[in-house]
């Protein structure tokens, strides 16, 4: 099912400047969110209103997200263009965000299930608390491992919770069992995407060629730094606010000690996605009939998330 996220009447047309904004904003996303709110959608047989409810709201969520994102990081490109508070101006950038989440809350209601709201307005409560909290750790090196799980569980898996989670609200299914399962699914899905972007900043399976530092190089000491700094000294800690390549990284802690942590830190994920696949199987049994097509929809998603693995052929 290929979702368009708008069209022109989502928009009021006397707001031209905005619609230009969003043009430039959502083209060239590859509207994973909204991919993985389908494979969840689907087999639960919504219909067609609902499937493309779903997958617009967590879309315009997500993209509200980088417009503030961008600004407070003041990062000059998205998506390989210059950035919304760049070309627009700031004022124009924080406005088209708070419009998206506005219409957001709009269309919901409209749709008349007042728990999709409810879920929908505490994700977005939840994702603003992570990046509040996330953007005061900003040059704390003394940032623990679990601190930033903490964070990241907020930030970052609140939108894959949303995914996995509100098909099954918007169907009216009651199961707190399976409820919860689902939960715990999309938190664990959220922090291994999470974890795997933060190895891109060290370069490691970088495939999609990141710019190599640039948390460090700003001051964030994100989940994958914060691994290795565990039971270094302060001084050690302070040496790396002043690192400007790998090279110097190298130097610092060393390139073999950098590579043994690499692969602790794969294994601790490895057993993350143990307890997703557990999970899975959890689920499996209180699926029925065509619901069951959501395992085979999800279940390789570590690897994907994780080990930036193609999907298999025969997984949609």
């Amino acid at each position: 099912m290929n979702i368009k996220i708008y069209n022109e009447k989502d928009f009021p047309a006397y707001l031209p400047k905005l619609n230009n904004l969003y043009d430039d904003l959502f083209d060239g996303g590859k509207g994973f969110r909204s991919l993985l709110t389908q494979k969840v959608a689907l087999p639960l047989k919504l219909s067609d209103q609902a499937v493309h409810l779903l997958c617009q709201t967590i879309e315009f969520i997500h993209n509200a997200s980088l417009l503030h994102d961008d600004l407070v990081d003041r990062s000059s490109l998205r998506r390989g263009k210059t950035a919304a508070w760049l070309k627009y101006t700031p004022e124009y950038a924080v406005l088209a965000g708070d419009y998206l989440l506005a219409r957001v809350m709009t269309n919901l209601s409209s749709f008349g299930n007042i728990e999709l709201v409810q879920i929908t307005s505490r994700t977005i409560s939840e994702l603003l608390e992570g990046e509040w909290i996330q953007d005061s750790l900003v040059g704390d090196f003394s940032l623990t491992f679990d601190q930033l799980t903490e964070v990241h569980s907020l930030k970052t898996a609140s939108l894959f919770r949303w995914c996995l989670y509100s098909p099954f609200v918007a169907d009216n299914n009651k199961d707190e069992e399976l409820r919860n399962l689902i939960l715990e699914l999309g938190t664990t899905l959220g922090l291994l995407f999470q974890r795997s972007d933060d190895l891109l900043d060290y370069d490691v399976r970088n495939q999609e060629g990141k710019a190599i530092l640039g948390d460090l190089k700003s001051g964030y000491l994100n989940s994958f730094g914060a691994f290795f700094c565990e039971g270094m000294d302060g001084e050690i800690r302070e040496k790396l606010k002043k690192v400007e390549s790998l090279e110097e990284l190298y130097r610092t802690i060393g390139e073999d000690y950098f590579k043994q942590k690499v692969k602790e830190f794969d294994d601790v994920n490895e057993e993350l996605i143990a307890l997703y696949d557990h999970k899975l199987k959890l689920l499996d049994e209180k699926l029925t009939g065509d619901q069951k097509k959501i395992i085979k929809n999800i279940k390789d998603l570590p690897e994907i998330l994780y080990w930036r693995r193609k999907p298999k052929k025969d997984s949609k």
